[in-house]
């Protein structure tokens, strides 16, 4: 099968031909249909946050199950499923207290080795899920089913940045109705976030970003106000919106420690600080702690909008079906693999929301 593998961090993607293994006993092999260009792979290929090479990445996909291991129970060959890197055991003690999405037991599949190049080298598999490729095989667990409804392209989009942005609103920090929310970033994550804040009647909604046409898709996802950081006084702006309050809620959708401070500024006394973008490894923040404690205030992390795959996406799924939840708006190209390199440059470019790379018809 064909693969865009990652050779050297920080240069373009190689297309090759590589070997997928067999099925695991509790694995499924999928043929995948579509895989959104998540900013995190953009990350993992500039190398900041470390790992092995060669590496296959993509982890927000969608496909038609081909091939199942024999203890697999939870899907079935022709199932048409979303390929997620959430990947849980659902008996240690984070499943069992509902967080499957922080989930780090090992599995006896970890040591298999599920991608091999032409000369018969290991190649990683990528958040062990891999999906720039023809085909990926991964844990059940990454799996949920999806109905006819929802086109492939589309659905791809839930398996990531839909569910890490709109759950860090609605799981995370359970925004309630009519509180002021900030979303720093209005990337194809951050605007997730402001229509998750739409969704839960949050009020004013507050989009901040240093690009016009950012904060343009802002608004047409349910931000009420815009700001742009490069030619406004964010930390006035948000004053001045909020009667002098602050923000009940920021939202921090841009992996960068400069925004984490800022977002800090934006904060109302016994205001809830919720970091949903990853920085790279090392960067580090100075942060006032006793103004913290002194004004109540809390500061959250939500890794992948703390989802719950079998129990949230059939809510966003028919959430779209409804016209309520907006998914095709969010993807500005398609591309077939052999040109992933150029849809990964608009996208580190900000020339796109989300690119999505389509292996099949949809």
């Amino acid at each position: 099968m064909k693969a865009a593998v990652c050779r050297a961090f920080g240069v373009p993607l190689v297309i090759e031909t590589v070997t997928l293994a067999s099925p695991q006993p509790s694995e499924v092999q999928v043929k995948l249909v579509a895989c959104a260009i998540c900013h995190s792979d953009i990350t993992f290929m500039d190398g900041g946050w470390g790992g092995s090479l060669p590496q296959v990445f993509g982890h927000e996909a969608s496909g038609i199950v081909e091939a199942v291991g024999s203890s697999v129970q939870q899907v079935a060959v022709g199932d048409r499923v979303l390929v997620t890197l959430i990947r849980s055991c659902g008996h240690c003690g984070t499943c069992e207290s509902g967080e499957p999405y922080l989930c780090g037991t090992s599995f006896a599949s970890d040591e298999q080795r599920h991608l091999l190049g032409t000369v018969g080298e290991d190649i990683v598999q990528g958040l062990k899920t891999g999906a720039f490729a023809e085909k990926v095989v991964v844990d059940q667990s990454q799996l949920v089913k999806i109905p006819d409804t929802i086109p492939m392209d589309a659905a791809s989009l839930l398996s990531c940045g839909v569910v890490t942005g709109l759950g860090a609103v609605v799981n995370t920090a359970k925004v309630p109705l009519g509180a002021s929310v900030v979303v720093i970033g209005c990337g194809g994550v951050g605007l997730n976030s402001i229509q998750g804040a739409a969704l839960v009647g949050a009020s004013p909604i507050i989009a901040v970003d240093l690009v016009d046409q950012k904060l343009d898709a802002a608004e047409n996802f349910g931000a009420s106000h815009r700001i742009n950081g490069a030619t406004e006084d964010v930390v006035s702006k948000v004053q001045e919106i909020t009667l002098g309050k602050g923000a009940e809620y920021v939202f921090v959708a841009a992996g960068s420690p400069k925004a984490f401070e800022q977002g800090l500024e934006l904060l109302s006394t016994s205001g809830t600080l919720v970091l949903v973008g990853m920085p790279p490894t090392g960067d580090t923040v100075n942060v006032e702690v006793g103004n913290v404690a002194a004004a109540g205030q809390r500061i959250l992390g939500s890794k992948m909008g703390s989802t719950r795959l079998r129990v949230d996406i059939p809510k966003l799924v028919s959430l779209y079906e409804q016209g309520r939840l907006k998914l095709d708006e969010l993807i500005t190209g398609r591309y077939p693999l052999d040109q992933i390199n150029e849809a990964i440059d608009e996208v580190r470019a900000d020339k796109a929301l989300r690119n999505v790379i389509l292996f099949d018809k949809i």
